[in-house]
């Protein structure tokens, strides 16, 4: 089966760039946000490439004054991996490793034509490799990004320019093996209680981008995590990874939202850091596929294109359903530096927490704080 990627220099394996080895959950994605730096507009997009599902699908999703609205497109792949595009939706690469372009033909009211540029080289995360019981649940790769936006988006008739100097946001590109599509019908044996504790806040600052994630453990023992600190304009391997990392999140209660976090760690010279995070508004991932209960990512809708368009009030989306868990909290983050030098940024601090998690107090699969 060769494809238009088989012209390009870019295989991994003995096989035409239209098979991925023989992991029918291997999976290439897009993933965009932007927020303003009030954070009172927030937008989010994911594109996914399902080799051997032969599926293509994408989101965008538009976060205004506590409301939220998502259009959401699935079509056949095709086996073409390179046809970055499904119905209005297409995502090109301007410059590699620098400049992307997101566009969305108006469909259902929303629209956006925006291009992100790049503050510094993209970092790449340590593999992500993990397993319930024997079974693979993850074995991926992400690089992350973070920059500035230009353009336009339009929702409902209400167009808002998106300028560098007061749009921020992410990227990230992730491929590899993760649960996508229809969920296995083999029962796990023995049974293993559903467990994930994730946070991920790359974070826009002045002149500087900070990078954070971590999963733990139910024990609280991280399994995957690094910060770092990336100047602009810095290469590939430039950043600084941070020691000594800790991050203490206060949670509201009842519930398992952040309320409040504090970040510390200290830089390769031993020197304190400390970042604050100030929650200003919700973005639910469901808008964008994650997790969701119909357009979750990967799912076959059929032989044709779908569309659909979903709209949700945050403030009324109940956070203990398993849809809503999976947020991305708009924070206004305070960094304290060495000798008292500090700056004021905006991040979008991502969370799931599901299951146990000692630390937090967590001792069933959906118990809120106390």
């Amino acid at each position: 089966m060769l494809t238009a990627g088989d012209e390009y220099p870019i295989h991994q394996t003995p096989e035409p760039v239209a098979f991925s080895g023989s992991d029918r959950n291997f999976y290439d994605r897009y993933f965009f946000n932007g927020y303003s730096a009030d954070g009172k507009t927030f937008f989010a997009a994911a594109m996914g490439v399902y080799p051997h599902l032969n599926v293509i699908d994408g989101a965008v999703s538009v976060l205004r004054d506590g409301k939220q609205s998502s259009v959401f497109f699935s079509r056949p792949l095709n086996m073409e991996r390179m046809d970055t595009y499904v119905g209005g939706l297409s995502v090109t690469v301007v410059e590699p490793l620098k400049r992307i372009r997101l566009k969305l033909e108006e469909t259902e009211g929303i629209a956006l034509d925006v291009e992100f540029t790049g503050r510094a080289f993209p970092i790449e995360e340590p593999r992500f490799t993990r397993r319930i019981g024997p079974r693979m649940m993850m074995d991926l790769t992400r690089m992350t990004q973070n920059g500035s936006w230009s353009g336009k988006l339009r929702i409902d008739g209400m167009e808002i320019a998106v300028k560098p100097d007061d749009f921020t946001g992410t990227r990230d590109r992730s491929w590899g093996v993760r649960p996508i599509g229809a969920p296995d019908p083999q029962p796990m044996y023995p049974p293993v209680p559903p467990q994930f504790y994730w946070i991920w806040v790359p974070t826009n600052f002045e002149n500087l981008s900070m990078f954070y994630h971590v999963n733990h453990d139910e024990h609280g023992e991280p399994w995957n995590t690094r910060t770092s600190l990336v100047m602009d304009g810095a290469p590939q391997g430039a950043g600084m990874h941070m020691g000594d990392v800790n991050m203490d999140v206060r949670y509201a209660k009842g519930t398992r939202r952040m309320a409040a976090a504090t970040l510390t760690a200290k830089d390769h010279e031993g020197r304190p850091h400390t970042v604050e995070y100030e929650p200003m508004g919700t973005f639910l991932m469901k808008g964008i596929g994650y997790n969701h209960a119909k357009y979750r990512h990967g799912v076959f809708h059929g032989d044709q294109l779908i569309t659909a368009r979903e709209d949700y009030d945050v403030a009324k989306s109940p956070w203990n359903e398993i849809e809503n868990l999976h947020i991305q909290e708009i924070v206004r983050a305070t960094h304290k530096g060495p000798d008292g030098k500090s700056s004021v940024g905006v991040a979008a601090y991502e969370q799931l927490f599901l299951g146990k998690h000692a630390p937090s107090g967590f001792k069933d699969i959906l118990d809120g704080a106390a």
